[in-house]
């Protein structure tokens, strides 16, 4: 009986001097049809933005196969599901959240002022978004995880209002799921809508004059959290109606691994990140060829034991997955500077001073003990993070997600004289006199 196929394809980047172009190309990336899905769901949006409630209601139960009875969920909804969570799972989110606001509430950013010249100050306030748009997921799984990574960095930076919206299930009578509807009141989240996918987006974005209870829900001014291609789409349509966070494709792992790492380690959390999503991407980059061979084997006898075995093997088989050989570490973090993971492990000899090397990555996990299912619960750290490469300029969600830089200027008379020439003489060399004589006139009368 033949052997079965390996699980990850093998890129062999040793002895190869590649451009950062080239190397880029080589490597296993999730390909993400966004146009494709934008035309898709245009009509949606347009359809919500017309219509409102009634175009959200027609759609959910188009992709959903439920009409809620409406949109917005009661609040005796929500604290039923809290009052009904088990025990355990409220104690687990209660914690998660915790670690999350320590993390968050670190980094608040207080008004700095810098004095230019004497009686010449410019500030920079950092102002909240006052009303934002949050999605939570719930397809192939149901995410409260992702209530948490959402909400608490909003409420940290001092966000006024908040809605949370998620699809509508049909086995609990066209509302969110239990879980999601509990830790939102966990959380203190009050307006929460029942839809999801790109209506749910649109309607966020647009607002709608009567969700069936009567009562209109204004638009937001930021729409943030992960979902489905179709989700991306609507978010890049709707964007400058209103603000993003990003364009979050598949979920990605990359492991940087040596010789000194254990094979099964690395293949749990190859498999932890397949496990969401046939198209989600897991990569491992190594020196050590016989590691590649030894993961090989924990995959071969872990897989069949996940629960939801099909959707990993369709991911580790799948062109977005696989293996890169490397000549050492040096070459190790260019391929991962180059791939900038959405979660990089790095599992060498000298961890830390590895990872301190890394330059694109939405999130670093260092050493053995630090797996990426660690950053999704209970690190701290939010996991809602930049995909597709998005890393080499985007980050990921947090408190700064929700504010606004303000500079606020103030010169006084004599300031302003010292730095008299150099603007107008900047305003004429621009070809803009006018701005050089709303100087100039203040000292003329």
């Amino acid at each position: 009986m033949p052997d079965p196929a390996p699980f990850l394809a093998v890129t062999d980047l040793r002895a190869r001097t590649l451009t950062a172009a080239e190397l880029t190309a080589a490597l296993p990336r999730a390909e993400l049809d966004v146009d494709s899905a934008a035309a898709a769901v245009r009509p949606v949006i347009e359809d919500v933005a017309a219509r409102g409630a009634a175009a959200v209601l027609d759609a959910s139960e188009r992709f959903d196969g439920v009409r809620p009875e409406h949109l917005r969920v009661p609040q005796s909804e929500l604290q039923r599901a809290l009052d009904e969570l088990d025990p355990q799972i409220r104690t687990a989110l209660e914690e998660a959240a915790e670690r999350v606001r320590r993390v968050d509430s670190a980094q608040s950013r207080p008004e700095e002022t810098v004095e230019v010249v004497p009686g010449g100050t410019v500030s920079q306030r950092w102002v909240p978004v006052r009303r934002v748009g949050l999605y939570v997921p719930g397809g192939r799984a149901v995410l409260p995880s992702s209530v948490v990574m959402n909400v608490v960095p909003a409420q940290v930076a001092g966000v006024e209002q908040i809605v949370l919206a998620s699809p509508p299930q049909k086995e609990f009578g066209g509302l969110p799921h239990p879980t999601i509807r509990a830790a939102c009141a966990l959380l203190g989240v009050t307006e929460v809508i029942a839809a999801g996918g790109a209506q749910a987006i649109a309607l966020l974005a647009h607002g709608g004059d009567d969700l069936g209870d009567g009562a209109a829900l204004e638009p937001v001014d930021l729409v943030t959290g992960p979902g489905n291609v179709y989700v991306v789409a609507a978010k890049r349509l709707v964007r400058g109606t209103v603000g993003i966070d990003a364009e979050a494709g598949p979920t990605e792992i990359a492991i940087l691994a040596d010789s000194t790492a254990d094979p099964a380690f690395v293949a749990a959390d190859l498999i932890s990140q397949a496990e969401h999503d046939p198209l989600a991407a897991s990569v491992l980059v190594t020196d050590d060829a016989a590691l590649v061979g030894a993961v090989e084997t924990e995959l071969a006898r872990q897989v069949p034991l996940a629960l939801h075995r099909e959707r990993i093997e369709e991911a580790l088989r799948g062109t977005q997955s696989g293996a890169v050989l490397v000549d050492g570490v040096e070459q190790g973090l260019a391929v991962v500077d180059a791939y900038g993971a959405e979660h990089l492990e790095v599992q060498t000899a000298d961890a830390a001073a590895v990872a301190a090397r890394v330059t694109n990555a939405g999130a670093v996990f260092v050493g053995s003990h630090s797996p990426v299912s660690l950053g999704d619960y209970a690190a701290g750290s939010n996991h809602v993070l930049p995909t597709g490469g998005s890393s080499r300029f985007n980050g990921g969600l947090g408190v700064q997600t929700f504010l606004r830089g303000i500079h606020v200027v103030h010169y006084d008379r004599d300031a302003l004289a010292g730095a008299r020439s150099a603007a107008t003489t900047l305003a004429a060399a621009e070809g803009l006199p006018a701005h050089g004589s709303a100087i100039d006139i203040r000292f003329e009368r």
